[in-house]
C-alpha cells in the first residue's frame, strides 16, 4: 500500500482531493456568510484515506464547512498506513492543536497516541472507522460519528435477498481494516444466498478491475458483486462487462459519478453512510465542546448511516451529489 506521498500545503476552502501524505493542508476557515466570534481555533482532521479515493473529498468538504463557519483553522492530513496516521496524531500534538478528529479504521495502531493526546488535554473525537473499539481501545475520546459497518452490512444483506440475489462477492480494498471486515460479515448474516469475499489493492485500480473481471470470468455463478466503496463500483460495471458476466453491481458509499451510475441503472443501489455530515459534526463537535463544553452522543456513537439511494430516490439526491456533498 503506497504510503508517504508528498502532500501539497493549501491555503484554501474545498481545495483539493484527499491525499495520503503526511503533511498538514491548511484552512483558512474563510468563507462567504456569518463566521463565529468565538476565539480562533486549530482542528486537526487525520484520516486513514488513500489517493485519489473520493469518498474522502465528501468527508472533508463537510469539515471545512464547519469550519468556516466556527473560525476554525482545519489541517487536513491523511495516512493509509496505521502507523503513519498515528505518527500523524502526534504531530498534531506537537503542533498545538486545540481539537484532533481522527479515524479509527485500524485501532491498533492508533491507539497509543490517540490515547497520549487525550492524556496531553487535547480533545478528540472519532469519526468513520472504529466504531467498535472508540471508547474502549481509545480512553477519553469525547464523541463518535459515523455508521455501525455491520449493521450496515446486515442492512445491504437483506436488501439483496429481496432483490432476488443469489450468489454475492463482496470486494474488500483494504486488508486489515476493521469498518470493512464488518460490511462484509453484516452482509454474509443477513443474506439469504451464499456469500464470499476477495481482496483488491484500493490504491491500484487498474489491478483492482483486473482481479474483479477475472473472479467474474471463473465464476459465472455469481449475480451480485457488492463493493465497498463508489470508485470499486465504476471498476466492478466494467469488470462485468469485460468478463461477460450478467451480474449486478451495488456498492457501499457514493461520489457525483455513483449517482449518475444509479440513476443510469448500472448500479442497483449505495449504502449511505453521509461522509459530509460526519466531517461536519466532527469538527463542530470539538468547536462546541471548546467554546461551551457541550458533548453529542451521551457516551454512545452519533449513527449518520445507513441510508439507501436507489432508483426511487436518486433523482432527490443528484442536486446535492452535483455540489460534491453526496
Amino acid at each position: 500500500m503506497a504510503t508517504g506521498a508528498a502532500l501539497v500545503l493549501v491555503v484554501a476552502l474545498g481545495a483539493c482531493s484527499s491525499s495520503g501524505g503526511k503533511k498538514a493542508e491548511q484552512n483558512t476557515g474563510a468563507a462567504a456568510g456569518n463566521v463565529a466570534n468565538t476565539p480562533r481555533m486549530k482542528v486537526a482532521l487525520i484520516t486513514h484515506a488513500a489517493p485519489g479515493d473520493t469518498f474522502w473529498d465528501l468527508v472533508r468538504k463537510g469539515a471545512e464547512a464547519a469550519a468556516a463557519k466556527d473560525n476554525v483553522e482545519l489541517q487536513y492530513s491523511a495516512d493509509p498506513d496505521g502507523a503513519g496516521q498515528a505518527n500523524l496524531v502526534q504531530t498534531a500534538i506537537d503542533s498545538k492543536a486545540d481539537g484532533i478528529a481522527v479515524t479509527l479504521a485500524k485501532p491498533d495502531a492508533m491507539a497509543a497516541n490517540v490515547n497520549k493526546a487525550v492524556a496531553a488535554g487535547v480533545p478528540v473525537v472519532a469519526l468513520n472507522g472504529g466504531i467498535d473499539v472508540w471508547n474502549t481501545k481509545t480512553k477519553g475520546v469525547l464523541g463518535y460519528f459515523g455508521q455501525d459497518e455491520r449493521i450496515a452490512g446486515q442492512a445491504a444483506g437483506l436488501k439483496l435477498s429481496e432483490l432476488g440475489a443469489k450468489k454475492v462477492v463482496c470486494v474488500i480494498q483494504e486488508q486489515g481494516h476493521v469498518g470493512l471486515e464488518a460490511r462484509c460479515q453484516g452482509v454474509k448474516e443477513k443474506f439469504s444466498g451464499t456469500t464470499e469475499k476477495i481482496y483488491i489493492t484500493g490504491t491500484d485500480m487498474p489491478g483492482s478491475q483486473t482481479t474483479m473481471t477475472s473472479k467474474l470470468q471463473q465464476d459465472k455463478s455469481i449475480d451480485y458483486v457488492m463493493t465497498l466503496g463508489a470508485p470499486f463500483a465504476l471498476a466492478a460495471v466494467k469488470s462485468a462487462k469485460d468478463a461477460g458476466s450478467s451480474a449486478k453491481v451495488a456498492t457501499f458509499d457514493t461520489n457525483k459519478e455513483l449517482i449518475s451510475s444509479i440513476k443510469s441503472g448500472d448500479v442497483q443501489f449505495a449504502v449511505d453512510q453521509q461522509p459530509y455530515v460526519q466531517g461536519y459534526l466532527a469538527v463542530d463537535s470539538l468547536w462546541l465542546y471548546k467554546t461551551n463544553g457541550n458533548t453529542i452522543g451521551g457516551g454512545q456513537a452519533t449513527l449518520t448511516g445507513p441510508a439507501f439511494i436507489d432508483k426511487n430516490n436518486v433523482a432527490a439526491v443528484e442536486k446535492f451529489a452535483a455540489n460534491g456533498t453526496r
